[in-house]
């Protein structure tokens, strides 16, 4: 089976529970694919949890982690922790739930900051040092990190660096009438994700990985995200602009999208469709910015329309 049919595949199956919203799973399996992360805001109710659990059972041998975070979640609950065996006379490591293919971070802004920290090495590198010993993070590695916008009592704000280690920020929203009337009808006696079989299993997910990093990806298009993550940097309204990083992620996700679009190479307008998921959730305007009404999604729209498209 090709490619673009495992993709097909996988992405029918989580749209068959997650209604009304081809677009952002379509991205965020991009995002998974692309080897990134990801981090949905959107007010509670809309979906985000229920997307994570879709795609964990869609991929079948994946192991999949779920972290309710709070005020009092150590780093060692998502890490792990030695713990000494008074028979072998030796500290015997236990794996956190960091330690899977597929983890679900949820309500990520209300753990302590010094607990969401413990996520920026293994997001960033694939690997968690505990105790001074490394550990590299094997398989899928994809973060899913939900937080509500609207709620702040409890809560402490991700940090830049944090927010720089997501690829994207995607908003699932509110359904239509329509489809909201269909979800009604399909958890009429069960919900639909526990009825949800696996379509593509872990090694074909990696397959697929391996694929997207093959795809084209043009020199003048490399050029061109450079400019364009690079226009944010000076912009009189951004007080902290996208770094390398930035540019590295739409990219990858760019390819990703190919993938799934069955394309062999990536082109401007793919570029142009994920760019304010991958690049404005790392900006901070500066406050007169704010005061005025300026969004970070609205100045990456604005940039992508003045940054010259390579013909």
């Amino acid at each position: 089976m090709s490619i673009a049919e495992t993709a097909a595949r996988l992405e029918t199956a989580v749209c068959s529970v997650v209604r009304g919203q081809p677009e952002v799973v379509r991205r965020v399996l991009a995002c998974m694919i692309a080897g990134g992360h990801v981090l949905l805001e959107d007010f509670p109710g809309t979906g985000k949890t229920t997307l994570a659990k879709a795609i964990a059972k869609a991929v079948g041998g994946a192991t999949f982690k779920r972290v309710q975070f709070t005020p009092d979640l150590l780093p060692s609950d998502i890490l792990g922790i030695s713990v000494f065996d008074p028979r072998s006379q030796e500290f015997r490591f236990h794996p956190g739930p960091v330690f899977t293919d597929i983890l679900l971070a949820d309500e990520i802004n209300r753990a302590s900051p010094r607990t969401q920290s413990a996520l920026l090495e293994a997001m960033g590198e694939r690997q968690a040092t505990i105790d001074g010993q490394r550990y590299d993070l094997e398989g899928i590695f994809f973060v899913i990190a939900t937080q509500n916008p609207v709620e702040f009592r409890g809560t402490y704000p991700l940090p830049e660096a944090q927010m720089d280690r997501f690829a994207m920020q995607c908003t699932l929203g509110y359904v239509s009438a329509a489809e909201e009337a269909a979800i009604l009808a399909d958890q009429t006696s069960s919900h639909p994700v526990d009825l949800l079989a696996a379509v593509a299993n872990r090694e074909e997910i990696l397959e697929l990985m391996a694929a997207a990093r093959q795809i084209r990806f043009s020199e003048e298009l490399r050029h061109y995200v450079v400019a364009l993550v690079g226009a944010t940097r000076g912009h009189p309204a951004i007080q902290l602009a996208a770094s390398p990083r930035a540019s590295l992620a739409l990219m990858k996700v760019s390819q990703a999208m190919a993938v799934f679009q069955g394309q062999e190479f990536v082109s401007p307008e793919l570029i142009q469709s994920v760019a304010a998921d991958v690049i404005a959730h790392r900006l901070v305007l500066a406050p007169e910015a704010k005061y005025s009404g300026a969004s970070a999604r609205q100045i990456v729209a604005d940039l992508i329309e003045q940054t010259p498209v390579p013909v």
